[in-house]
């Protein structure tokens, strides 16, 4: 596990806050089209340490690359001190990136028959599944991840140039549950960057979407809706909470 210091920790955060700023080392830091990867040992610590219904996910940048660092969050939402700090390195990915929804059907038959047992009704119900949060669409997941990476440049140039890096994400909160997949046999989890348009804010906001990965990718279950695609997280800014 790739871990970082009090004193890393606080240096790479300081790193991005002025890479930031400058659109022609945003350009060299973040291609389009490379994404965090999570271990297991990474959420394991994430999950043994955070207290909250959210954890943080810092943006640094350490040797000359972006990184994602793991933050616990105590049961109001601070952030908890602690000597080391997990972190993933944004990379190019190794392997196609699947993302998997699938959706079960209930088909409900009912037949009448009288006492002579002859029929007298017949009924068909389709039950459509519906989906448990804070499960994305699969479609909306791709549309974000297209956007990022045909729309990313430019809306960092924009922030850039119009805002001087202000508006720019700091950090992300995301839901604990984005680590419980609704299966066994997590792998890993891929972090792409997204853009959806806010209605609040009337702006597109830069997201997280989180993609878990099995040993085997074939979801089976008896929920309504499997999918390996989350995405409930909130950048600061805007959406800042500490």
């Amino acid at each position: 596990m790739t871990i970082l210091n009090k004193d890393e920790y606080t240096a790479a955060i300081a790193a991005w806050d002025t890479s930031s700023k400058d659109y022609s080392t945003i350009q060299k830091l973040i291609p389009s089209n490379f994404v965090f990867t999570l271990s297991l040992d990474q959420i394991d610590w994430l999950k043994r340490n955070n207290k909250c219904e959210d954890f943080c996910t810092e943006i640094g940048v350490y040797k000359n690359q972006l990184v994602l660092i793991l933050c616990a969050l105590d049961a109001n939402g601070q952030k908890i001190a602690v000597n080391e700090y997990p972190y993933s390195i944004l990379a190019e990915l190794t392997t196609n990136l699947t993302l998997v929804e699938t959706k079960e059907y209930t088909l409900v038959k009912n037949a009448v028959l009288s006492k002579e047992l002859q029929q007298v009704d017949r009924t068909a119900d389709m039950y459509l599944p519906v989906a448990n949060m804070p499960i994305m669409e699969q479609d909306k997941a791709v549309a974000a991840i297209e956007l990022w990476r045909d729309e990313g440049s430019t809306w960092f140039y924009r922030e850039c140039e119009e805002f001087k890096g202000a508006r720019i994400f700091k950090r992300f909160y995301v839901p604990v549950e984005d680590l419980n997949p609704p299966k066994e046999g997590l792998s890993y989890i891929v972090c792409s960057f997204g853009i959806k348009f806010s209605e609040i804010y009337q702006r597109p906001l830069v997201t997280l979407i989180f993609i878990s990965f099995f040993r085997d990718l074939q979801n089976t279950g008896s929920v309504e809706v499997i999918s390996n695609t989350y995405d409930w997280s909130r950048p600061c800014p805007p959406i800042c909470q500490l």
